[in-house]
C-alpha cells in the first residue's frame, strides 16, 4: 500500500471516531492456509435440538461471514470453561454470571450469538450495554428469555463493538437456521484463523447412540488458563448439568489448557458446552461408571482434536511440537517444565530454523521453577538421546537430529529423572510470519 493511501485510511478512520461512529468496514486480505492444517472440515453429525445460521454484518471487514448465530431446545443443559484474565471481556463476564444464574434443569431453549473482528474488551461501560443489546435482540428473534443468550466477541481489543450491525442482521440468520450448517458457523468467529476446525466422535450409551460435533477457533494470543480462544462443543447426550461441568473443566486440563502458541492468554477465551439431551440415553447423573467415563473420553477427544488444530493453525506455523515431561517430583513441576519449553521464544524459533539445540531446552528447565538436577536430566527429539548425565549423550550424531527436526510433527521429551509427575503440552514453532500476521493485525 501506498504511503498516500495509508494517510487517507488513517483519514478516514480518525474523522469515523470523531464523529463516534466505526470507521466503514475494510476488506480483509486472502490469507495462506497453515501448511499443517487438515485435508478438510470434518462432517460434522446434526445434534437434534441445535441449529447454527452465519452471516455478514461488517463488524470489521466487508465481504466477511463474522456473526453467528446458534438456537438450543428446550431441555437442553449448558456448560462453560472461561478465561482467567483480570482483563476479560465484558461478553466474558456476562456468560459466567448467566452460568451461575441457571438453575439445574432449564425449561427454555438456548442461544448463542458470536462475532469476530471486535473483542469487546476494554470498552467501559459500553460493553456491557452493548452486550445486552446483542441478547436482548437475539433473545426477542428466538422467543427465549435473555439470560438464555450467551454472546461472545473476539477480535481487536479497545474498539466500540459495532452492536447494531449485529442486531440487525439476527432476524436474517433466525430465518437461515439449519441443523446442517456447522461448517458455516464455525467460519463466522475466525479471526487470523486460515482454516476452521471442526472435530466429532459417536460413542453407544446404554444402547444410544450419543454424538458430540464440535468447533473452535484460534491461532494467536494462544496460552489459555482455562480453555481456549473461542469454543463450541454440542451434544444429544442425556446428562446433568453439574456432571456436563465437571467433565468438561477436567478435559479442559488435558486439551485446551494444555497448547500454546505464543504465552499470551486471551481477554476472550470461552468454551460453551450444550446438551440437548435428545439420544434418547438413561441420563448421564454423575461421573462414575461405564457410560459417564465413555462420554468423558469423547468429550475429551473432541476438545484435545479441536486444540491441536489450534496448534497447527498458529500464526505463521510450519510444525507442530508435543512437548513430553516425566520424571517430575509431581505434575505441578512437570507442567511447570512443559510450559517453560513451551513458550519459550529460543526453543521455538531453534525449531523453525530446524536447528537441534537442545541447550535450549535444558535453558528452558532451569527457569520453569520446578526441581531439576542436571545429572538426572534426559532430553530426547524424538526417539533420539540428545543429552544425559549432565552432558550431551555418547550416542548423539548432528546429522541425524538435525534431519529428524525438518519433519513437521516433532517431539520434545524431558525425563527429570526425579519422581512419577508428568504432563504434556503441544506447541508450535515461532516463524517471522508470526511478526508480519502480527504486526498488521489492526490494519
Amino acid at each position: 500500500m501506498a504511503k498516500d493511501d495509508k494517510k487517507k485510511k488513517a483519514k478516514s478512520k480518525d474523522k469515523a471516531a470523531k464523529k463516534g461512529k466505526p470507521a466503514k468496514a475494510a476488506v480483509k486480505a486472502p490469507i495462506k492456509i497453515s501448511p499443517l492444517a487438515p485435508a478438510s472440515f470434518p462432517d460434522l453429525p446434526v445434534i437434534a435440538g441445535v441449529r447454527y445460521a452465519a452471516g455478514e454484518a461488517g463488524v470489521r471487514y466487508a465481504n466477511r461471514t463474522d456473526v453467528m448465530l446458534v438456537q438450543i431446545a428446550a431441555g437442553s443443559v449448558m456448560a462453560g470453561v472461561f478465561t482467567r484474565s483480570a482483563t476479560r471481556s465484558a461478553a466474558v463476564l456476562d456468560c459466567q454470571a448467566k452460568l451461575a444464574a441457571l438453575g439445574p434443569a432449564p425449561k427454555k431453549g438456548f442461544g448463542i450469538v458470536v462475532n469476530s473482528g471486535n473483542a469487546n474488551t476494554f470498552t467501559g461501560l459500553r460493553g456491557a450495554s452493548d452486550v445486552d443489546a446483542i441478547a436482548g435482540a437475539a433473545a426477542t428473534t428466538l422467543k427465549i428469555p435473555a439470560g438464555h443468550v450467551f454472546t461472545c466477541s473476539t477480535g481487536v481489543i479497545g474498539e466500540p463493538l459495532p452492536a447494531t450491525k449485529i442486531t440487525d442482521v439476527l432476524p436474517v440468520l433466525a430465518d437461515g437456521l439449519d441443523a446442517t450448517k456447522a461448517g458455516v458457523a464455525a467460519r463466522a468467529i475466525m479471526t487470523t484463523d486460515t482454516f476452521s476446525k471442526g472435530a466429532m466422535a459417536e460413542v453407544m450409551i446404554g444402547g444410544k447412540v450419543v454424538k458430540i460435533a464440535g468447533f473452535a477457533k484460534g491461532s494467536g494470543m494462544i496460552a489459555p488458563d482455562m480453555a481456549t480462544m473461542l469454543g463450541y462443543i454440542f451434544t444429544d447426550a442425556a446428562i446433568a448439568q453439574d456432571t456436563l461441568q465437571t467433565m468438561l473443566s477436567a478435559a479442559t486440563k488435558q486439551s485446551f489448557n494444555a497448547v500454546t502458541v505464543d504465552s499470551d492468554t486471551s481477554t476472550s477465551d470461552a468454551v460453551l458446552v450444550a446438551a440437548t439431551g435428545k439420544a434418547g440415553n438413561a441420563p448421564i447423573t454423575t461421573t462414575r461408571g461405564r457410560d459417564a467415563r465413555a462420554f468423558a473420553t469423547a468429550l475429551g477427544a473432541v476438545m484435545r482434536d479441536l486444540a491441536l488444530q489450534i496448534v497447527r493453525d498458529g500464526e505463521g506455523a510450519t510444525k507442530l511440537v508435543e512437548v513430553c515431561v516425566t520424571g517430575a517430583r509431581s505434575s505441578r513441576d512437570a507442567t511447570l517444565v512443559a510450559r517453560a519449553i513451551a513458550n519459550s521464544p529460543l526453543v521455538k524459533t531453534a525449531i523453525a530454523g530446524q536447528d537441534p539445540n537442545w541447550g535450549r531446552i535444558v535453558m528452558a528447565v532451569g527457569k520453569s521453577g520446578a526441581k531439576a538436577d542436571r545429572d538426572l536430566l534426559t532430553i530426547r527429539f524424538g526417539a533420539h538421546l540428545v543429552a544425559e548425565k549432565g552432558w550431551r549423550a555418547e550416542s548423539y550424531v548432528e546429522e541425524t537430529v538435525a534431519a529428524y527436526m525438518q519433519g513437521q510433527e516433532l517431539l520434545i521429551g524431558v525425563d527429570l529423572g526425579l519422581g512419577r509427575g508428568k504432563a504434556t503440552m503441544w506447541t508450535c514453532d515461532l516463524t517471522h510470519a508470526y511478526i508480519d500476521i502480527n504486526a498488521d493485525y489492526r490494519s
